[in-house]
């Protein structure tokens, strides 16, 4: 327990300063965060993190990952282009490897990459459209997965997932919903301003992000329950790794593109 609040102080120390200020130092953070949760994922897979199909997954990773203004020299779509050209390349390679490397590896890979690439992604180009953007993603995750924790202790007696995740429990995932939008809301009719929705629309958006993030949370257990592993790393001492502690908003975040938030 004592491992796990150091690692939480001295991680909130260095994330939230660099999240309040933003632009390059936050950008470049979250860029090593993803390539971390890609290296995570590979670890999970099994592969070495310098063997060929390696570089080549976490190259195109970084083509999701890296924000177009950092090259603007490039035309529009290139890093796009990129990572279809090295998910191309890792095809070829089952070619090389002479099925080493098989086409399941490459689909798992690929998958992998989109699952950190895009989440960590959209987070930079979050904190780029606002502060407050960026905060309303994170307090629906967290407030969420608190409230789903502690009403689930209470009175959680129907089974979610079982086969994925057994502690989570119905009554759990309703009243994290329920906690966000009160909570959430609260915030919104605040900060009406900073979102480009009504306020309820956006009580409805938030709505399906709550449930979003749980589906991001389950979708991270299924990952580490198909691969045998307990933590999907061990970068964050007592909490395990990035994609432990970012997989409910590594899929909020693309939703909110998709519902034109970001």
């Amino acid at each position: 327990m004592k491992q796990r609040v150091i690692t939480a102080v001295v991680a909130l120390l260095i994330f939230i300063p660099l999240l309040v200020v933003g632009g390059n130092l936050f950008s470049i953070l979250v860029v090593a965060m993803g390539l971390v949760g890609m290296s995570e994922f590979l670890t999970m897979k099994r592969k070495l993190l310098i063997s060929p199909e390696a570089i080549i997954a976490f190259m195109a990773v970084a083509c999701l990952l890296v924000p177009s203004n950092w090259i603007n020299f490039f035309p529009n779509g290139i890093f796009y282009s990129g990572f279809y050209f090295f998910t191309l390349v890792l095809l070829g390679y089952t070619v090389v490897s002479r099925n080493r490397f098989s086409f399941d590896d490459v689909g798992a890979i690929i998958l992998g990459a989109i699952y950190s690439g895009l989440g960590f992604h959209y987070m930079i180009y979050a904190r780029q459209e606002s502060l407050w953007m960026i905060l309303y993603a994170f307090l629906i995750t967290w407030i969420t997965d608190s409230g789903a924790y502690l009403i689930g202790r209470q009175i959680g007696r129907t089974k979610l997932a079982p086969h994925i995740s057994p502690n989570k429990t119905w009554e759990g995932s309703i009243g994290g919903t329920v906690s966000a939008v009160i909570i959430v809301g609260i915030y919104l009719f605040f900060k009406q301003s900073a979102f480009p929705y009504g306020f309820l629309t956006m009580l409805g958006i938030t709505v399906f992000l709550s449930i979003g993030a749980q589906f991001g949370d389950l979708i991270e257990s299924a990952f580490k329950r198909h691969y045998g592993v307990k933590d999907s790393g061990k970068i964050l001492p007592g909490h395990g790794g990035i994609l432990d502690r970012f997989d409910s908003i590594l899929l909020v975040l693309p939703l909110m593109h998709f519902v034109g938030l970001i």
